[in-house]
């Protein structure tokens, strides 16, 4: 078999008018983020949340540490009160001075509060108003405790502490009595909480003040780290602006940061990519101008000839010559059309589906079964017993098996025969489309070129284009499909060895290969 097919569909544009309706109807296109913006917003906007949480935070530990120093006083001021509370002759009593009680009740700010009450309750001294403390909060003796109380609505802080008058040891003071059970004396000290606040919002305003200027000198650093950190971009968009169109070299990837890098190289890739597209293209569309200047040089010269005729077996010839010229140029602008077709089909723009390869060879065998009696050659058809399903597209399969088909006549001598044949290999995993021919055959170091587009092999004397089996490759290499060209085996004629052209589908995994038997061709 020679390289040669044969294309029989013409591809013609359509002109389609798009309703107002559907112009109108379409959405709005998204406005476009700015990166920059959204490493800000992810940036500021913890710090703006923070900020309050912080102020919080510092007015908490403000507190506290406007409360240690003044609820040492009161501890210590408790103790003191203590050491003036005494039990003489069965009868408790304070030997607090005035000058003593001036003490204890001076305050700038604060109302201060004492109180000393006897085993049974019984107010000894001081304020009687001040709130008794819980039986369950009641410390050991000695021990001095804190409480947060409530005094005529004011809030107050109390400090308070429990005295064994028959303890000597409590106080360490008094003549011992031995043994016996506590003689307890309540003593307190209290004051509101106004200097503690005062204290507290000194610390807070020292603290939150500076924050004020900080946090905007922190935004700016922000800012401008950002601008500096994404400044890279900006350089390397300017260097790609900076080309000129038609430069589709490699981006140094060293000049950029390591995290831009892959970026980088995912766009050297695709500049490679669409350097051999374009450089394809270009060869596409030289080859198809160069083939094109034969026929219609040809055309045009038969027609220049038919015009200076004046025998009309000449016109007679001359028109013929012209009517195959003009079939040439038509078949070669088929061919390439068809061609353009598969190289720009993908899933994208055609999604793949289900096909039942071997229904669809069938049908298309049956279409060239006359143009096989036109050429004297025996076209036959072999498939299992069963669907044999792949995933593809049926229109760009068919198209694959007409130009092998159409390659396989035009390089069959009269009398041989051609056969197509679907078969399963690989345990149901592969499904193999096959065209055997009994040609000339393709000499093995002529397989690889023979799918090039225009190549033709030297010697061969049947017209063609050269597209068909760039055709079959392209189409092929669309399904992900295997393609080779083999001996025919069954062939033991040496002048016409002939060849088999075999492509390998992957099995459609979501169909049973068997299933009801189809039937023959006839």
């Amino acid at each position: 078999m020679m390289p040669e097919s044969g294309a029989h569909e013409t591809a013609a544009p359509v002109a389609t008018s798009v309703p107002d309706s559907k112009i109108h109807s379409q959405p709005p296109e998204k406005i476009q983020r700015s990166l920059f913006g959204e490493i800000l917003d992810w940036m500021l906007a913890p710090l703006l949340l923070l900020w309050p949480l912080s102020i919080a935070i510092t007015y908490l530990v403000a507190k506290s540490i406007a409360n240690q120093p003044f609820d040492r006083a009161l501890e210590d001021d408790v103790l003191v009160l203590a050491q003036q509370v005494k039990e003489v002759d069965g009868k408790v009593v304070t030997q607090l001075s005035n000058p003593a009680r001036d003490i204890l009740r001076a305050d700038d700010l604060d109302s201060r509060y004492f109180q000393v009450k006897g085993s049974k309750g019984e107010l000894i001294d001081g304020d009687r108003e001040l709130p008794q403390p819980n039986d369950e909060e009641k410390p050991l003796p000695g021990a001095v405790t804190l409480r947060t109380d409530n005094l005529r609505g004011i809030e107050i802080r109390v400090a308070y502490s429990y005295i064994d008058l028959n303890s000597r040891a409590s106080l360490g003071y008094g003549p011992g009595k031995g043994k016996a059970e506590p003689h307890l004396a309540l003593v307190q000290v209290a004051e509101t909480l106004e200097k503690r606040t005062v204290l507290a919002n000194e610390i807070i305003k020292g603290v939150i003040l500076p924050q004020f200027i900080i946090l905007p000198v922190a935004l700016a650093l922000v800012w401008f780290a950002l601008s500096r950190g994404l400044s890279p971009l900006a350089e390397l968009q300017h260097r790609i602006r900076a080309r000129r169109p038609d430069d589709l070299s490699p981006i140094d990837s060293r000049q950029v940061p390591e995290e831009i890098s892959p970026l980088v190289r995912s766009l050297n890739d695709m500049l490679s990519r669409l350097a051999q597209t374009i450089e394809i293209q270009k060869r596409f569309i030289a080859d198809a101008a160069h083939q094109m200047k034969t026929p219609l040089a040809g055309m045009r010269m038969q027609s220049e000839l038919a015009l200076r005729e004046t025998d009309q077996a000449e016109i007679h010839r001359s028109l013929l010559q012209l009517s195959k010229s003009s079939e040439a140029a038509t078949r070669l602008v088929n061919q390439l059309l068809t061609l353009a077709r598969a190289e720009n089909q993908t899933p994208a723009t055609k999604p793949l589906v289900p096909v039942e390869l071997a229904e669809l060879a069938r049908s298309t065998v049956q279409d060239w079964i006359q143009t096989s009696f036109t050429y004297g050659i025996d076209l036959g058809f072999e498939q299992p017993g069963y669907p044999v399903m792949i995933v593809g597209n049926p229109l760009m399969l068919r198209e694959l098996l007409n130009n092998l088909i159409d390659n396989a006549l035009h390089y069959t001598p009269k009398g041989q025969s051609v056969t197509v044949r679907i078969r399963v290999a690989d345990n149901e995993q592969l499904a193999i489309l096959e065209v055997e021919d009994n040609g000339p055959g393709i000499p093995p170091s002529e397989r690889s070129r023979v799918f090039e587009r225009f190549y033709r092999i030297l010697g061969s004397n049947v017209a063609g284009s050269g597209l068909g089996l760039s055709i079959v490759r392209e189409i092929a290499q669309q399904h992900d499909a295997q393609i080779e060209i083999v001996n025919n085996s069954r062939n033991q004629d040496p002048k016409y060895p002939g060849c088999v052209f075999r492509i390998a589908f992957r099995m459609n995994p979501h169909s049973s290969t068997h299933s009801a038997y189809i039937g023959d061709f006839g």
